[in-house]
């Protein structure tokens, strides 16, 4: 790999995991395709001990974003109150009251997936549609989010690289997960932890636990160890169907070239199809999973069906 072209590295990824036209010329889910009802049934005989664990961090004012390209922490606001009711100012018979609420939030501000309208190539969109035919003014008007509504739910499986590869459970910022990594984590923890098709993989740094121990910092977009470029055609090759980490963007940072923003993303959402799911927390499920040994689980992780969204929150649950 030549740090000083990155436009050559993503053009030739691309070429190479490329999956336009492989589920017809109208396909709007790429490798949510591999998510099958059989995948589903796999998936649901996973559960055992009928233990849950939330994937999901807090949305609240007290979140790791920044204001970077206008995104910021959720802001909840009342608009009805145990004081009004108090009162009796909301206006309804036989002293009933009650509490409504607002929320405004960017729909990347906490643990969330990345739509396929959420990057593009040179202008071009998944499946090789123009950008602009795809995402408008009007929002995703072909690859929505709400396209994924009822599929994400199945086999999940947790490569826990932070306990594999790290430092008491966590890597380094700027550590590159390789596929050489990647299989040292899985022959590791075992059988349990195979990935392959229709999988939903999810990847542990330890880059949450730092966090919640020193502060968000530059959680946000800043440094952080994830997803080396050169894992774009493993990525490809397994035909999972999406993949989450406890990062903000999921492929390290800095990136591993001179002069390049997210290259990874470049050629995984528009070639591969791939959803991203990111700052999903992972440390308790990472706990239980060392404790007993087995790294496979039933997951669902149903975005939030906003109509036209390019990406959305999401509360996934884990059962073992």
């Amino acid at each position: 790999m030549d740090r000083t072209d990155p436009e050559a590295a993503i053009a030739a990824a691309a070429k190479r995991c490329s999956n336009w036209g492989r589920w017809g010329a109208d396909d709007v889910l790429g490798t949510l395709n591999f998510l099958d009802d059989t995948k589903r049934r796999e998936g649901a005989a996973l559960v055992r001990r009928g233990a849950s664990f939330s994937l999901a961090q807090r949305f609240d004012a007290d979140g790791p974003q920044k204001g970077w390209r206008r995104r910021t922490n959720p802001v909840h606001t009342m608009l009805d109150t145990g004081l009004d009711a108090e009162r009796g100012t909301q206006g309804f018979p036989h002293g009933i009251g009650g509490a409504d609420d607002v929320v405004f939030l960017p729909l990347q501000a906490s643990t969330q997936w990345d739509g396929l309208g959420h990057i593009f190539d040179h202008g071009v969109a998944w499946n090789g549609r123009r950008a602009g035919d795809v995402v408008t003014s009007e929002g995703d008007r072909v690859t929505g989010i709400e396209t994924a509504s009822g599929r994400i739910a199945g086999r999940g499986v947790l490569l826990d690289a932070g306990r594999a590869l790290g430092t008491d459970g966590e890597l380094p910022d700027g550590f590159a997960i390789t596929v050489a990594h990647l299989e040292e984590t899985i022959a590791a923890q075992g059988e349990t932890a195979r990935v392959g098709r229709g999988d939903v993989l999810l990847v542990r740094t330890g880059r949450l636990a730092r966090a919640r121990r020193e502060g968000w910092g530059d959680y946000a977009g800043g440094p952080a160890p994830g997803l080396s470029f050169t894992t774009a055609e493993w990525l490809h090759d397994t035909e999972i169907a999406a993949i989450a980490t406890d990062t903000w963007g999921f492929e390290v940072r800095p990136n591993e070239f001179d002069d390049a923003f997210q290259p990874l993303h470049q050629v995984a959402i528009p070639h591969i199809g791939l959803y991203l799911g990111e700052m999903w927390d992972l440390d308790a499920l990472a706990a239980d999973c060392a404790a007993d040994g087995r790294y496979e689980f039933w997951l669902t992780a149903d975005p939030l069906p906003v109509t036209g969204a390019v990406g959305a929150p999401v509360a996934p649950i884990a059962v073992k």
